[in-house]
């Protein structure tokens, strides 16, 4: 090797450690500041973070994983594969991502969906046989040159062509035949232009992501990522190339890219330590780098060093240079665990997060290139800190273990749906095509400041509490006036669909600046589970009961389900998944048995993360399924027939996980269907889907209000795929992120269009 990458992370969050950019973006959007304002957040954020990481002693600084919005939304703009609905609308370049992002009133967003297993959303480009691909932006060389200007040299990163094509869809105009990856051979000479121009501005690495490759592939799609890499790797101009692959084993892409000229690749050896068996026979890697991804980019808990470096030292001698990195990028973590002071003195000294497995990489690079002595009291702390968290008696219940094991088959079974529905139908006397939302409604500034003042000692709990019951008479009386059939208390009590459910369970931690980045300027807290799960006391009866009394209409019971609670948290990684599933599925059940008992005629068990999980090679997905479908139907069976079981999902790939999601047995599913204008209705139908589904007829993620026309539509389309006896109305998700100007507007709009159709099927 004539160059070295040394240690390295793939990417780094870029949100702001007091989410900087949020604030920022929701300013410019409502605007309270101009460009110049937004772009000052952006380029003083981007350059502490290139000097925190460079000062932190990596070897390699990664570049250009700044996003206003989405890195694949970028990579659309860099490459000009701009849809015409937006280019046509003569705004900004900015404006245009932003309604590329978001919509406006005239013009639908780009569709959303899950990054892989991830809860991070990407943006899917549309791509047809006459997008035209150019370098139209130059954001990855500008930023590199702001680096330099700011003393760090950094190694601009970017989705590869691959992934970029294989995740994007076909546009409208295509035809059935056409595939994004078609235009491959096009991409690459947009790719070679900006490569040539990195060169010339002096980078001497770049990074390009191909994460798609830990998926299940195609002979033909293999032979694609080779011949581009071969290609990109024959340019004469170009800096090095660190192909990086990550969520898992890359498989045979592995030897693909391997034989062809990059001089570095990637590899996952957290979610993808299988590959530690293939790396021994890949051709190819003697005369280049091998980044190791021996630290955890996507959970919490402090890195095994001692475990890590015997890792690494098995791959000693396999490439030209063995380095240290992240198993993937940063971005899935908080920024730093040392701003936790409120937290646990003792769980917080299980934890590394951003900034603390940087640390990690540092000490391991350091340990693998001059020897474990001269990090010693680093690689012992750590040893420490592993043990104390293995033995701790905090992390097992031997109660919760002892009814796990009580278990049996006939506890995650319901009466037959057909007697459930004539038994519901009694009950609720619901009106053709049953209107209802997700659950959540805004969470206005009055709502959000008493939580803080409750936090803050600056009001008591009884006042606390008629603020919150003041907030969800306002959401009855609205929806009461708008027509809803099924009505919902709001959530104005909770901060987010897991983390208010963590709050209230034993077995796991919250953090109070362990911000995530959703999509955009969406920032979760993902609660820590720890240890063995279990429900001290009823969490939601109260607020549902409450709501009840003010309405002859039925109130759903609103509950998140054990697969998204355990796909939206940091989960202890020391016992099987499906084991913690159960144990969060059972405090689920008691719940729902506790809201039965109060007079709650209509529960929902939300599972948006259900398709989250899943795999990503399709040899592992059988146990996955099976193992999230018992815990969701052990969390909702043990009622009465008459006791109508909700279930939502949202933003994902539906058509994988169709067979689950018959499965759940739930009594209506509704799930995101907006956007891709009732696409998911083909997958149900194929399948012989029997249950009742909602299917939503209003995008919520984006600030447009549809009208009665737009709904009206949609749900013409659903009734051409479902009969109407089984089909409800309601919108994508919960309205917490949006306003209650344009909630009531477009729910308004829904209903019209819905009793515009009513006397139709009568």
């Amino acid at each position: 090797m004539t160059t070295t990458i040394g240690s390295t992370v793939l990417g780094y969050p870029r949100i702001g450690p007091d989410r900087e950019l949020k604030r920022a973006l929701e300013r410019y959007w409502a605007g309270r500041i101009g460009e110049p304002e937004l772009r000052e957040v952006a380029r003083g954020l981007r350059v502490d973070t290139w000097r925190s990481l460079h000062e932190a002693g990596l070897n390699s600084v990664p570049g250009n994983t700044f996003s206003y919005y989405d890195q694949v939304l970028d990579t659309a703009v860099v490459f000009g594969a701009v849809p015409e609905r937006f280019t046509a609308l003569g705004l900004s370049p900015l404006d245009t991502y932003f309604a590329m992002a978001r919509g406006v009133e005239s013009t639908p967003p780009l569709e959303m969906t899950k990054w892989f297993d991830t809860n991070y959303h990407y943006l899917v480009p549309e791509i047809g046989p006459d997008t035209r691909f150019s370098l139209s932006d130059q954001s990855p060389v500008d930023q590199y040159q702001e680096a330099l200007e700011a003393g760090v040299t950094t190694r601009p990163v970017l989705v590869g062509p691959l992934t970029f094509l294989l995740l994007s869809k076909s546009d409208d105009q295509a035809p059935e035949s056409f595939r994004p990856l078609d235009r491959l051979d096009d991409l690459l000479t947009a790719y070679a232009e900006l490569l040539g121009e990195l060169h010339r501005a002096g980078a001497e690495w770049v990074q390009l992501d191909e994460p798609a490759f830990a998926a299940d592939r195609s002979p033909a799609e293999l032979a694609a990522l080779r011949a581009a890499y071969r290609r990109l790797g024959e340019l004469t101009e170009r800096p090095k190339i660190l192909a990086a692959g990550y969520f898992g084993d890359l498989g045979e892409a592995l030897g693909e890219l391997a034989a062809t000229p990059v001089e570095a690749l990637a590899v996952d050896l957290v979610a993808g330590r299988s590959a530690l068996d293939r790396l021994p026979s890949v051709r190819g890697l003697a005369d280049k780098a091998l980044v190791a991804g021996l630290v955890d980019g996507r959970n919490v808990w402090r890195t095994d060093l001692d475990g890590a470096l015997s890792t690494a030292a098995t791959l000693l001698g396999l490439a030209g240079e063995v380095a240290v990195g992240t198993s993937c990028s940063l971005l899935h973590v908080p920024y730093d665990v040392e701003a936790e002071t409120a937290l646990d003195a003792r769980v917080a000294s299980w934890l590394a997060f951003a900034r603390q497995k940087v640390d990690e990489v540092v000490v391991l690079g350091r340990a693998l290139r001059d020897g474990r002595e001269v990090v010693a009291d680093e690689l012992a702390a750590a040893r420490r800190a592993v043990a104390d968290r293995a033995g701790a008696d905090s992390v097992r219940d031997n109660r919760v273990r002892a009814r796990l094991d009580s278990l049996r088959p006939e506890h995650a079974r319901r009466g037959d749906y057909a007697g459930r529905q004539e038994a519901q139908q009694r009950s609720l006397r619901l009106p053709p095509l049953p209107s209802t939302t997700i659950g959540s409604f805004p969470q206005t500034t009055d709502v959000r400041k008493a939580r803080a003042a409750l936090r803050a000692g600056r009001i008591d709990p009884a006042t606390y509490q008629q603020r919150m019951r003041d907030e969800i008479e306002r959401v009855i009386r609205v929806q009461e006036r708008l027509g809803l059939d099924v009505l919902v208390h709001g959530e104005p009590e909770r901060n987010d669909m897991v983390q208010y459910f963590s709050e209230h369970l034993d077995g796991f931690a919250s953090t109070e600046f362990g911000w995530v980045q959703s999509y955009g300027s969406r920032c979760v807290r993902p609660p820590i589970l720890y240890g063995d799960v279990s429900r001290p006391a009823p969490m939601t009866v109260e607020w549902a009961t409450y709501a009840q009394k003010l309405t002859e209409k039925p109130v759903k019971g609103m509950l998140t389900g054990p697969v998204t609670i355990l796909a939206w948290s940091f989960v202890r990684d020391d016992q099987p998944l499906a084991t913690t599933a159960d144990q969060v599925a059972l405090a689920i059940r008691d719940e729902v048995a506790d809201l039965e008992a109060a007079g709650i005629r209509v529960v929902q068990v939300d599972e948006p993360a259900l398709r989250e999980l899943l795999p990503l090679r399709e040899a592992d997905r059988p146990g996955y399924l099976d193992w999230a479908v018992t815990s969701f139907r052990l969390a909702t069976s043990g009622i009465a027939d008459s006791t109508q079981i909700h279930t939502h999902l949202c933003y994902s790939e539906f058509g994988d996980v169709i067979d689950a999601i018959v499965a759940l047995d739930a009594d209506v599913t509704s799930i995101e269907a907006a956007r891709s204008r009732m696409e998911v209705l083909d997958d149900l139908n194929a399948v012989g889907f029997a249950r009742g589904v909602g299917p939503g007829v209003y995008d919520i993620h984006s600030p447009r209000v549809p009208t009665a026309a737009e709904v009206t539509d949609l749900l013409t389309a659903a009734l051409a795929a479902v009969p109407a006896e089984r089909l409800w109305v309601n919108p994508d998700c919960g309205l917490k992120t949006r306003g209650y100007t344009e909630v009531e507007q477009a729910l308004e709009n829904v209903i019209i269009a819905t009793a515009g159709i009513r006397p139709s099927l009568r």
